[in-house]
Formats: structure tokens, sequence, C-alpha cells
């Protein structure tokens, strides 16, 4: 595969880390219209993230948090969003930079987005396909969770966490559920390729 010099990964990372930070601005200051809500699972060591130690001590490698109904004084800006938790009745103020966020969901819409971690995303170009898609960020929705989801969300809520992967729609949902018919509407046969298959 050739050398991509763009790094057109890094780019559609850093393009959609900035959808994550307008809705999480716009949510800082109108509030969440609607049902909205957000599941934000990020890195709990990535440079940047301030954590208290308990909370570093029980979630030393990731953690996911629910904006919803126990939230306050939710600010963002370029590099990252501040917001005040509360975990098991203990109040707590997060940082979490931009590029701590592995995931981002919205259940009421079923819209979420995956990121590669970004200090993976600072080496070499990919060597291949299955390299570059380690670092593509995948879309998420419309679907149940898929195992490596997190396991529950560090602010207990009353949803689940989001799903780790897409699953595939068909455009034509009965489409793949029904048979094909032996004959068309038309009249005319369908042949079937193994009919001309030596056997």
């Amino acid at each position: 595969m050739p050398t991509d010099y763009i790094r057109y990964d890094i780019l559609t990372q850093t393009a959609l880390r900035g959808v994550v930070r307008t809705v999480l601005a716009d949510a800082a200051a109108k509030g969440l219209p609607g049902d909205h809500h957000f599941f934000i699972n990020f890195d709990t060591r990535a440079p940047g993230v301030k954590l208290s130690p308990r909370l570093l001590a029980q979630y030393p490698a990731e953690m996911t948090i629910v904006l919803q109904h126990q939230f306050w004084d939710l600010t963002v800006t370029d590099e990252g969003f501040e917001v005040g938790l509360s975990f098991n009745g203990i109040p707590e103020r997060l940082v979490v930079p931009h590029d701590a966020i592995k995931g981002f969901f919205d259940p009421s819409v079923q819209f979420g987005l995956e990121f590669a971690v970004q200090s993976d995303l600072v080496g070499e170009a990919p060597a291949d396909d299955a390299a570059a898609a380690t670092h593509a960020p995948k879309s998420i929705g419309n679907g149940p969770g898929k195992p490596g989801a997190p396991s529950r969300p560090a602010a207990v809520h009353d949803r689940p966490p989001p799903a780790a992967e897409p699953l595939p729609i068909p455009a034509n949902p009965t489409a793949e559920s029904e048979p094909p018919p032996d004959k068309p509407a038309g009249g005319g046969e369908v042949v079937r390729l193994d009919r001309f298959r030596k056997k």
C-alpha cells in the first residue's frame, strides 16, 4: 500500500473530535435539548487528564462518564472540557482533553463515534489496510452493545454504555430475510450460477 503522506486518518480524527467539541459546547451554553445525553469514554492515563487519586485508582486505564441529569459546571475549550460529577455521592471535578476521548455516544438518537488513541496516530503511516483500519474512527449506532464496550459507566445512570462497533443495516431489511423468488414478476426465469458449475 502506498505511504499516506497527507495522513487522512489524523485529519479525520481531528474533524470528528471537532463534532464532539461542538456538541459539548452547545450543551454547556444551552443545556441538553430533548432527550439527548452523552456517554463519554476516555483514557485516564492520557496527558492532561485530571482526576482525583481516588478515581484514578478506581479507573487506572479508562472510564465512561454520563452527562445527563447529575452534572454541573460543564466548561468546553479548544483543548478539552471540565465537568462536575457525583461518584457514589462524592462530588468530583474532571478535566478531559479532547484527544483523550475514546468514544462518544448519544443513546437518544443511537449516534456514536469511536476514536483511536491519539498517541497511536503520531507515528508512521500504517503499512497495510488492516493497520489503517485500527486508526480510522468508527461510527457507532443502531444496535445493542458489543464486546469491547465498557462494562458500565463510571457515573451511574439509567442507560447502558455505548456499543463498541456499528452493526450493518441493510438498505432493504425485508430483502435479506426473504429468499428470492424462482421467477420474477415479469415472467422471466432466474438462472442460478450453480447450474453451470461442474459437479
